[in-house]
């Protein structure tokens, strides 16, 4: 149990499928040709996560809800006792009855990212269309719904009306901020305008983290205890456990072989990518464990452990 509460992950997000039914030109997280994640193989990685005491799990992509098992997928988390069984998810492939079946599996959390209000050259994947899928959401959905709005994809009043429509249907707001292949902030002068528009409305819940989104607006570097690895993982679909989604060839174990001892080794590793990262999964999860040490340097044995996504045959949405 001490063990547990030391180094153990407060998240794992484990892809069930590369693929994805959208195509929007500021994601490094999809393709459009990989098979979906076998169930069984699936099944070993949530128990793998149990086993190294992970408290949530959260089912990622592309798509999850490609996954033709999502449903069963969740609810076998569920029956492991995580604390929270979550998911990711782009809302374009919700019904009435894809709902209810999420309810019946027992998800406690949802996350669905809404870049805008209207399409555009880089996203689809915003309000006008979605407005059905996220009602139905609201009216049905026993679990949380968080609705992110996305800052560096639409307009200064898209987001807002994003933020507002949240609000309006009782679902938990956030925002996110569109970042590089490298996690690193990508935001121009009329997106950090925005950002400070939005902090405005939501207040309280933008400065998790120490707010380090306005240190990194400022231009100033906002390092921190970076525990991925540890407190947070990224599982691939090829079963590699990683730093995160965006750093995926500077470290990687494949999740079978993991260890307590690799957790404690990740938890005391400093990640040189740390000072500028906008991630917050990573931020959040490593933010109780600032006051503890932490002095190792990346293990070189550990760097580029093959096979890592790779943007292949990818086209922006027409």
């Amino acid at each position: 149990m001490l063990r547990r509460l030391l180094f153990s992950p407060f998240l794992v997000q484990i892809v069930v499928t590369r693929r994805c039914n959208l195509t929007c030109a500021y994601c490094t997280e999809f393709d459009q040709t990989s098979e979906v994640v076998p169930t069984d193989l699936l099944e070993r990685r949530i128990d793998k996560a149990r086993a190294l005491g992970a408290f949530s799990v959260e089912l990622t992509g592309g798509e999850p809800l490609l996954h033709p098992d999502i449903l069963y997928l969740v609810g076998y988390a569920k029956r492991k006792r995580f604390v929270k069984v979550m998911m990711i998810s782009n809302a374009y492939l919700l019904n009435e009855e894809r709902i209810e079946g999420l309810n019946q599996a027992g998800l406690d959390d949802l996350q669905v990212s809404v870049d805008g209000v209207e399409p555009n050259a880089a996203t689809v994947k915003v309000l006008r269309p979605l407005r059905p899928k996220l009602e139905a959401l609201a009216r049905r959905a026993r679990f949380r719904v968080t609705l992110s709005g996305v800052i560096g994809c639409s307009t200064s009043d898209e987001v807002t009306t994003v933020i507002e429509f949240a609000k309006t249907h009782q679902f938990r707001s956030r925002v996110l901020l569109v970042h590089g292949l490298d996690g690193q902030l990508r935001l121009g002068p009329e997106e950090q305008a925005l950002y400070h528009k939005v902090k405005a409305q939501l207040g309280g819940r933008f400065r998790e983290a120490g707010d380090y989104r306005s240190r990194l607006l400022r231009g100033e570097s906002a390092p921190f205890k970076c525990r991925a690895g540890s407190r947070y993982i990224y599982v691939d679909e090829f079963g590699i456990a990683r730093w995160c989604s965006q750093m995926m060839s500077s470290f990687g174990i494949p999740l079978e072989a993991y260890t307590h001892a690799d957790l404690k080794r990740q938890f005391k590793t400093a990640k040189p990518c740390s000072a500028n990262c906008t991630l917050g999964c990573a931020r959040s999860s490593s933010a109780y464990d600032e006051w503890r040490p932490q002095s190792l340097a990346p293990d070189p044995a550990h760097q580029r452990c093959e096979p890592i996504f790779r943007m292949d045959s990818i086209r922006p949405q027409e």
